[in-house]
């Protein structure tokens, strides 16, 4: 794509954004629309926020769970970026959560790190988790600028990976004992509730055998990604739904449990 078109497409996504309406998946109106293109358009979107005040405070990951992965017609991970717009503590949430910035948005139960250093290609599990400064439990919040959740693979990218919000729980300091929060962070388990009733019940190795696994992917991705710059000490990174997503919706409450991993489980209303 030339730049010019790589410049329309991305003011057009951020326009949807922030107007909260839906558009045309760009696979249908494009000859010819990649992921390498899509990568293209959220740098070019990272330069329109930061532009008007926005800074990026780390990335999501999505589609990391191969479970959904029909569902949705997409076959691989994809990722995008959180800003400090998008990026919330649970804890200042007071009353709720509002979905009004949102188009059709679901929640995901997810795993995030901080890194506290830049990590490099090729670790181990156990060496990256010696570069994490916490381990946390969030929700996600993903939206569709598209209609029903009707994209490609690149579409999804463009749109900033269907990023909209990562509502983040407590950290946990990484201990020192990273074999068994490696072994833990492959194994544990997760249920879901919504109101009350449960929703569903996730595994840590849904998310491309774990959250670590996963973090290792992104690593590799932005290896070959010749728009947008590899992961930075500081960065918060979620790691993709160990559930399957559902749709969010004013009123509702959400909580978790998880087990075999001593992270709490966390709740939210909207």
């Amino acid at each position: 794509m030339t730049s010019t078109a790589v410049a329309d497409l991305a003011q057009e996504i951020l326009d949807a954004l922030d107007r909260q309406v839906q558009i045309a998946p760009f696979s249908g109106r494009l000859d010819a629309f990649s992921n390498d293109d899509a990568y293209a358009v959220i740098a070019r979107m990272r330069k329109l926020r930061e532009a008007r005040g926005e800074h990026v405070v780390g990335r999501k990951i999505g589609f990391t769970n191969r479970n959904i992965w029909s569902e949705y017609g997409v076959f691989a991970p994809i990722w995008g970026y959180m800003y400090d717009t998008t990026a919330h503590d649970l804890s200042n949430l007071g009353d709720g959560f509002s979905l009004a910035p949102f188009s059709e948005p679901k929640i995901e139960p997810e795993i995030a790190f901080k890194l506290r250093t830049a990590p490099r290609s090729g670790m181990s599990p156990a060496d990256l988790l010696g570069l994490i400064e916490w381990v946390a439990h969030g929700f996600e919040i993903v939206q569709s600028i598209f209609p029903g959740w009707k994209f490609t693979a690149a579409d999804s990218i463009a749109s900033n990976g269907l990023h909209g919000a990562f509502l983040l729980g407590d950290q946990r300091v990484t201990p020192r004992d990273r074999d068994e929060w490696t072994r833990m962070l492959e194994s544990f388990e997760i249920e879901l509730h919504r109101d009350g009733e449960h929703s569903d019940r996730g595994h840590a190795a849904n998310v491309i055998d774990g959250p670590l696994h996963a973090l290792l992917h992104l690593i590799e991705l932005l290896q070959h990604d010749p728009h947008n710059p590899p992961l930075a000490a500081g960065e918060i990174i979620t790691t993709g739904t160990l559930t399957r997503a559902f749709p969010a919706e004013p009123g509702q409450r959400w909580n978790t449990v998880l087990h075999g991993i001593p992270l709490d489980g966390i709740s939210v209303t909207f």
